[in-house]
């Protein structure tokens, strides 16, 4: 994803609204354990984010920027231990996506069309309950839950929970929405780290097979804090070690720049319009150790499967032309985004 603006805007505080300007994604944050399973909270329309609580526990930030070689994704609470540049599976029986994994995007609808003919549905995980989640296991579909992990957002069940001070500058285009303090070394790294943690639990707990933690790229958005690429590196291991702890997959989302480093602690990434923004070169590393790269192009942006279908599929990357709002309705998926694959 090239600027957070690219993504549709998603529904504001309890409403379902697609286009409501309230900024939604979000991490939500709960100090306790376990993040509230409720379906309630936003139902972040495209590009949207969500989230849950975290855990408590400030945890080991995982591995430090510019110290990945070794152990990888420090061990903090709950991330399990970081095999050297694996981040950390703590369970090696989670899903492992297959490099040619289809997929059907909606941030909007919960419920979703559950008839979509891929291998993965990536949907809101606030708003979809385990009873959708098993919906979709019963058609052989893998499920991903969507959860903003790097900014605030009004309206989310865990929204109350977030110290003031973790809130930075307000996110371009999202009224209400704000960056969140992701350094290590920020006087509230363990509250984040426990509202996210309790957040993927939240996802667990209801059967989903993986993650898609949205903003990971706050350091190059002027979040009113000095954050840092070495603290956003940081950040996003941690995720990655974390979620692989809890027993889930994890696919990247933004931080392009950073790909070599992220990629071994990532199972794949999802990125919006890399052939409007001309960089889907730089998610090689992905196709290239047998990942999944999942492509969203807009149709509002004057994208057409007939102009970057034939560049995906010979690049190995599984797109699809989507509405903005990410709300189901458009799916026009190349032809490697066919059939349940996963």
């Amino acid at each position: 994803m090239s600027t957070v603006g690219t993504i549709g805007p998603s529904g504001a505080a309890g409403d379902s609204g697609v286009g409501s300007s309230t900024g939604a994604a979000g991490s939500g944050s709960t100090s306790g354990t376990a993040g509230t399973s409720g379906a309630a909270g936003t139902s972040g329309a495209a590009g949207a984010r969500s989230g849950t609580a975290g855990t408590s526990g400030a945890a080991g930030t995982s591995g430090a920027a510019g110290a990945r070689s070794g152990a990888a994704g420090g061990s903090g609470a709950a991330g399990g231990s970081g095999a050297a540049g694996a981040g950390g599976s703590g369970n090696p029986g989670r899903w492992i996506p297959n490099k040619a994994t289809t997929f059907y995007w909606d941030l909007t609808n919960a419920p979703p069309d559950n008839t979509k003919n891929v291998g993965a549905y990536d949907i809101d995980g606030w708003n979809n309950t385990a009873a959708e989640v098993t919906a979709l296991h019963a058609r052989g579909v893998k499920v991903v839950c969507y959860m903003n992990a790097g900014s605030y957002e009004p309206g989310r069940p865990d929204s109350g929970t977030f110290p003031t001070s973790l809130r930075g500058s307000g996110v371009a285009g999202w009224p209400g929405e704000f960056w969140l303090d992701v350094r290590p070394t920020g006087p509230n790294y363990a509250a984040l780290q426990s509202i996210m943690r309790a957040r993927f639990q939240m996802c667990r707990d209801k059967g989903f097979d993986a993650v898609e933690p949205d903003n990971l790229d706050s350091y190059q958005n002027s979040p009113g804090f000095s954050t840092t690429a070495a603290d956003q590196i940081a950040y996003d291991e941690w995720i990655a070690t974390t979620v692989h702890g809890l027993g889930l997959a994890v696919f990247q989302k933004n931080d392009l720049d950073q790909i070599p480093s992220l990629e071994p602690f990532f199972d794949g990434i999802l990125d919006e319009e890399c052939n409007k923004y001309s960089e889907c070169s730089s998610l090689a590393p992905y196709t290239t150790a047998g990942k999944p790269v999942w492509d969203a192009e807009y149709m509002e942006d004057g994208e057409t499967t007939a102009a970057f279908c034939s560049k995906d599929v010979a690049a190995g990357i599984v797109g699809a032309l989507f509405a903005l709002q990410l709300d189901g309705s458009l799916f026009d998926p190349c032809s490697n985004d066919v059939g349940v694959i996963h």
